[in-house]
């Protein structure tokens, strides 16, 4: 029986082995390709630079892309932010507040899940457009500041969190905005914190809603800059260019992730029951 678990437990790392493996090289070809020469690049050759050059990265940061840095830094944090008042908000009031019509108004939530936000897009245009915020970076704010699913998740979280600790608080005479902000919200900082990763990547790597409401070079995302820089060589694609622009973007995501890891991991017990 230890022979058959030991084989197992070979054959399971072996396979996670491969799978680290397969799912690291693309990072890695887009590191070493960023430090290569555009010739170099279109030879082939070696996996490693012959000559290591930083022309990439010197492109890249002589163009737009840190005023690209900022207008996404700016939009994602302000959305992100948004995002975890009325999500919370909404989760802990889906979970906690006895009103009518509560367990309809959840379902029809699930069930707007299950729309494609392809087919909003144009729905959203008409009203950003009559709204007057075409080309202006609140068009995306505000059509980004809620997201159903995150709803569900905090809500998952306040259904398993502790009554007797709102009791208590409720006992010594807060109110229910008082108790959800100085008592229930700071334990709820695992999931408040994973929430806020997730939150960010999606505005920070969103592509289509700049692409659709943004069209000054000056208030492009980052995501938007990063296609347009790739679009303006006619004559080849810059490969160490773009691959540079690509790494300098993953750079907040990564600061991001390292800082609220900790609670990205604790979240993911309390968040896993369905009631």
């Amino acid at each position: 029986m230890k022979k058959n678990n030991k084989k197992l437990k070979i054959i399971v790392y072996t396979l996670l082995i491969i799978y680290s493996i397969c799912t690291l090289a693309p990072f890695l070809w887009s590191i070493l390709t960023s430090f290569k020469t555009t010739a170099e690049i279109a030879a082939g050759g070696t996996i490693l630079p012959e000559s290591w050059s930083l022309k990439g990265y010197e492109t890249v940061l002589a163009s737009q892309l840190p005023t690209w840095v900022v207008n996404s830094l700016l939009v994602a944090l302000l959305t992100t932010g948004i995002n975890l008042i009325f999500n919370t908000m909404a989760g802990y009031a889906l979970a906690r507040i006895d009103f009518k019509g509560r367990h309809v108004l959840f379902s029809m939530l699930l069930a707007l899940i299950m729309i494609p936000s392809q087919v909003t897009m144009i729905p959203l245009y008409i009203v950003v457009s009559k709204l007057g915020l075409v080309d202006t970076h609140w068009s995306i704010i505000l059509t980004t500041m809620i997201n159903i699913g995150y709803i569900f998740m905090m809500r998952q979280f306040f259904v398993n969190f502790p009554r007797d600790v709102e009791e208590a608080a409720t006992m010594d005479g807060l109110s229910k905005i008082g108790t959800f902000f100085r008592i229930v919200l700071p334990n709820a900082k695992a999931a408040v914190a994973t929430q806020a990763v997730f939150v960010f990547m999606g505005v920070w790597n969103e592509f289509m809603k700049p692409l659709l409401f943004i069209s000054s070079p000056d208030k492009y995302m980052l995501t938007q800059g990063l296609n347009s820089l790739a679009k303006a060589y006619k004559t080849a694609t810059q490969w160490d260019v773009i691959m540079a622009g690509a790494l300098i973007s993953i750079i907040p995501i990564f600061i991001i992730y390292i800082v609220l890891n900790k609670y990205f991991i604790t979240s993911n017990d309390q968040t896993a029951g369905v009631k």
